[in-house]
């Protein structure tokens, strides 16, 4: 999976807290959110880091849709919102039969165009990442067809739903489920869910690993079908029937990754304050 000549290469630090990278191949250009600092953040192979957007309503996770557009979860707004391809924000979702999101929390967009989203009370627990709320509604999974506006629950066993990931021939659903906050004895792993025939719905929801040191937050696929799962020592690399094929090892605990750049075989790691990239052996699943 890792390459024997390729180094783990930190890209930037001094953030706050480092969240939700996405690639945009057309530009070159890697996303990523450093929430408690409300901004998020540009980075290219010629110019280094520089400011996207701030202030970013406490934005956490991305992903991009069908027409190339940046999808966002923002605590601050309690909403999932778009960004034209002229720059402007269209808010998507804010709330659930007239109550408030909690902090949607990551969002990946299906094939069929549709989002699929987290919605932790992470963002509305504390004033470090968006501000203390109230929450109005359970912590589910949430699916919005943008088409129709329509907007469903999916996924309503979670305390803590987090990251998310498709297979790459979206029959499965692997979630992150990081618990209660403040509760060292709630549940934490990763599941996996089959999804309908219909492509809407999912079934058969069970467990898939559970992380060792820390916990899985942020996942992908490669085009492999295996899960790559950030972790307290870095990420680790876990086949489909839920082996651990292999770790790589980061100074600091990794929040979220994403793959990018050529071919879609670099791994960008958000990690805690700092930056990382590394070229791996293997391609990402999802291109938009």
């Amino acid at each position: 999976m890792v390459l024997p000549n390729a180094p783990l290469e930190m890209l930037a630090e001094g953030f706050r807290w480092l969240e939700g990278p996405v690639w945009f191949a057309d530009l070159q250009c890697l996303l990523f959110s450093d929430i408690p600092n409300d901004r998020i953040m540009r980075w290219t192979a010629s110019g280094g880091v520089s400011v996207f957007r701030a202030p970013s309503w406490f934005a956490n996770g991305h992903a991009r849709d069908r027409e190339g557009r940046l999808i966002g979860c923002l605590h601050g707004e309690r909403a999932i919102v778009r960004t034209e391809l002229d720059g402007t924000l269209t808010t998507l979702v804010d709330g659930f039969r007239g109550k408030r999101l909690n902090s949607p929390n990551d969002v990946v967009v299906k094939s069929d165009g549709t989002l699929w989203f987290t919605d932790p009370p992470y963002g509305i627990q504390s004033d470090y990442e968006g501000g203390r709320r109230a929450s109005e509604l359970p912590t589910n999974l949430y699916r919005f067809d943008p088409r129709d506006g329509s907007l469903a629950v999916v996924g309503d066993e979670f305390e803590g739903p987090n990251g998310l990931c498709f297979s790459p021939d979206e029959k499965r659903l692997y979630v992150t489920e990081t618990g209660l906050q403040f509760d060292p004895e709630s549940k934490r792993c990763i599941r996996v869910f089959d999804v309908g025939e219909a492509g809407a719905s999912l079934g058969n929801g069970r467990d898939f690993y559970k992380v060792s040191p820390g916990d899985a937050d942020g996942i992908r696929c490669d085009e492999d079908g295996n899960v790559w799962a950030s972790a307290g020592d870095g990420v680790h690399c876990i086949a489909p029937d839920g082996t651990l094929l292999g770790k790589i090892k980061v100074p600091s605990a990794v929040s979220n990754l994403c793959f990018g750049d050529r071919h879609y075989s670099r791994l960008f790691l958000c990690a805690s304050q700092t930056l990382y990239a590394i070229w791996v052996n293997r391609r990402g699943a999802q291109r938009p």
